[in-house]
């Protein structure tokens, strides 16, 4: 008994000694952080094109805000013929967009060169249009997870089985999930995702897109440290993860983010209340 209230002694000294401890996070040079994603809708007409050209510099873990990149030359080169469209900073600090508005639709297997040149380095990033299959379907479903009040959505769709395949899904809201056709190759599919917070009687958009294995990767590590949390998958995350964008006047000063070209497709869907 008496060793009991000893233990309880001690648990109520050291629960009622709260101290502030001020956790120094080291603090490494700002990189460029380059997020050059494109959608491309090429089942709508006319195509509609989304995406541009976002660059920033890395920030300190607890920063709110990154520091936007202007008067940076931003250019992307066909490698097939050598033509170059050129992008310019628009009114939003940071963002690029082609110059004159001109949207070009590129080709699949044909290889595009992003470079970035910013105080007198140069960054360069290659890639191709990567396909996708239409949506076939979405439903609302009446499944739910733990707290019981989720919103299940059904989603189907059927993957092209003389390729493989590998997906980012965007379900609106800054939520992303990825997926690879390894276990329905050429199969009809479905699945299921639940959104937990209140979306009755929202109009939503779902997407797929067509991606390759490394930005599948990619986006699965940005995926899981973001948490989902409602503040954008594609910011700064808490351990540095390379892209394919890499500083060829400076190696070591290499940047983060990625330059990802995909056909998408969209599907509108309203959740009942």
């Amino acid at each position: 008994m008496k060793k009991l209230i000893y233990i309880l002694s001690m648990l109520l000294i050291f629960t009622s000694c709260e101290d502030v401890i001020d956790v120094d996070v080291p603090e490494g040079e700002p990189r460029l952080v380059v997020d050059a994603s494109f959608e491309f809708y090429l089942d709508e007409t006319p195509v509609d094109v989304e995406g541009g050209i976002k660059l920033t510099l890395s920030a300190p873990f607890f920063d709110e805000t990154l520091p936007t990149v202007s008067n940076a030359t931003v250019f992307v080169t066909n490698l097939s013929d050598n033509s170059i469209v050129n992008f310019e900073e628009t009114a939003e600090p940071g963002l690029y967009l082609p110059e004159n508005g001109i949207i070009i639709i590129p080709d699949f297997a044909t290889q595009y060169e992003l470079t970035v040149i910013y105080e007198n380095e140069t960054y360069k990033a290659t890639t191709e249009l990567f396909p996708t299959v239409p949506i076939d379907n979405i439903e609302q479903g009446d499944g739910t997870l733990f707290d019981g009040d989720e919103t299940e959505i059904i989603i189907s769709f059927t993957d092209d089985g003389a390729r493989d395949d590998f997906y980012l899904f965007d379900f609106d809201f800054n939520l992303l999930e990825v997926s690879e056709d390894r276990f329905y190759q050429g199969e009809a599919f479905n699945f299921s995702y639940f959104y937990e917070d209140m979306v009755a009687g929202r109009d939503i958009t779902i997407k797929i897109l067509g991606i390759d294995k490394q930005y599948f990767n990619y986006a699965s590590l940005l995926i899981e440290q973001s948490d989902q949390d409602g503040g954008g998958p594609f910011q700064t995350p808490p351990a540095l993860l390379r892209g394919n964008v890499i500083n060829t006047t400076n190696p070591d000063n290499y940047a983060l983010g990625y330059f990802n070209l995909s056909e998408a497709n969209r599907f509108e869907f309203t959740i009942q209340e």
